[in-house]
């Protein structure tokens, strides 16, 4: 495949509800990914390689060649999970991962599938890797910056194949559907964790109408400039956890314009007047990766409908630390599941609002839904300072008319307190949970 450029001048505290922005505020959407993601590719292929009939349901194997990108070919495993007594939809759940299948993804696959009552896919390989030289994640990611940097052809960040990698699994999954089931899938929810969430978010910046619904999990980095500003007050500095960008000087940002189109390019924030699909963000209220309130920073700005989950004493792989002892994902997997089901029945999902207010030392959180909360409960940590990564999260659960609740917090005697209100709710068989944004308070403020 050829590769192209495009000059540098063209790449330049509430509940839900829709941003309305001014018109000097709305922004500039780089057009470099519409044009890399749309541009043909002769190596686009699938085949069937299988498939496995579990008590559960079936798992279809599928093999897929989503590009030729700088003569490396991209070349994907793809399951999709049918549970037992399950119709085909016109919508399905992709979920975009890397790595090849196991036992433990497919597990996974057939959990989510059961749990939304709908058929899964898991596209895997997302991305090529090893390359250039054995590098993989997010030194391959920092690589590929660099090599934009020095060369600025926009074919070079390597979220763009990563997201041509997502299109091209719905064209094969729409495909495969038609011929194996006679059935027209239409619609897609997109979903994947840290890097893949970072996709997800960009699947759906550009444009594709089949995308009706993202839950991007642990990528909270919108609007990266102010991020990495958030990362040196929490932390003193940027985290650990980014070093292959630090190593690479891409973190403090480079100044210049060729920087300043990269990081347009790559961060979703600069999409956000087209994100108005629902989106459900699922983060770990200790991710070692990202300021506690990085949420803060970015939420007013998505316009449409919008959902957040924080899973307390869970850190980048969102596996929840109970008080006794056990670790599992089920808020997360539970939650992520039932927001699809919404999507696939048309039901809409409980409108949680809130509220944080507060004085003289003493915050507030009111919480308001239009349909009974089962449970409301008030998430809480304590830390020496803004770091709250080693925090260990306690729950209190608090007395709720079903439709509202007030939550209360004092300020700490010393160092900072952080909390959140979290709204159970059981519908069509499924529970689940749905989080307010968090607040920090400091001692004395």
């Amino acid at each position: 495949m050829k590769p192209f450029s495009l000059p540098l001048a063209v790449c330049l505290f509430l509940g839900i509800g829709t941003s309305s922005l001014t018109a000097a505020e709305v922004p500039t959407i780089p057009p470099a990914l519409g044009a890399y993601v749309s541009q043909p590719d002769a190596a686009f292929r699938w085949e069937r390689k299988g498939q496995t009939q579990t008590p559960a349901g079936t798992i279809h194997e599928l093999r897929m060649t989503s590009q030729v990108w700088h003569d490396e070919k991209w070349e994907h495993a793809l399951q999709v999970f049918i549970p037992t007594n399950t119709k085909i939809h016109s919508t399905i759940l992709l979920y975009n991962t890397g790595g090849n299948p196991g036992v433990t993804s497919t597990f996974l696959g057939m959990f989510i599938a059961q749990k939304a009552k709908m058929p899964v896919a898991f596209l895997y390989n997302v991305p090529k890797q090893p390359l250039f030289g054995g590098k993989k994640e997010d030194a391959l990611i920092a690589e590929t910056f660099v090599r934009f940097l020095e060369s600025e052809d926009a074919t070079w960040p390597l979220l763009f194949p990563m997201v041509k990698s997502v299109v091209r699994g719905m064209d094969t999954i729409q495909q495969f559907v038609a011929e194996e089931f006679k059935a027209d899938v239409r619609n897609f929810v997109i979903t994947g964790a840290s890097k893949r969430g970072w996709t997800s978010w960009l699947t759906a910046a550009t444009g594709d109408k089949r995308v009706i619904a993202i839950a991007p999990m642990v990528i909270d980095t919108l609007n990266i400039p102010t991020q990495l500003k958030n990362q040196v007050r929490a932390f003193g500095k940027p985290s650990e956890m980014i070093r292959d960008y630090t190593m690479r000087n891409l973190i403090p940002l480079p100044p210049g314009k060729v920087s300043q189109a990269l990081w347009q390019m790559v961060d979703p924030w600069s999409y956000r007047t087209q994100l108005r699909l629902p989106k459900m963000i699922i983060n770990g209220a200790n991710d070692p990766y990202w300021p506690l309130d990085a949420l803060n920073s970015y939420w007013d700005d998505l316009p449409g409908e919008k959902y957040v989950l924080y899973v307390p004493n869970a850190g980048h792989n969102l596996e929840e630390r109970r008080a006794n002892g056990f670790k599992d994902r089920e808020r997360a997997l539970g939650t992520l599941a039932a927001f699809t089901h919404h999507q696939v029945t048309g039901t809409p999902m409980p409108k949680l609002r809130w509220k944080h207010e507060g004085a003289n030392n003493q915050a507030v959180l009111t919480l308001t839904s239009d349909v009974p909360m089962k449970v409301v409960r008030l998430w809480k940590a304590s830390a020496d300072t803004r770091d709250f990564r080693k925090s260990v999260w306690t729950e209190q659960t608090v007395k709720t008319t079903g439709l509202k609740a007030e939550l209360s917090m004092s300020s700490p005697a010393s160092g900072f307190a952080a909390f959140f209100g979290e709204a159970e709710y059981e519908q069509n068989g499924l529970t689940f949970h749905l989080s307010t944004q968090l607040r920090i308070l400091e001692a004395g403020q």
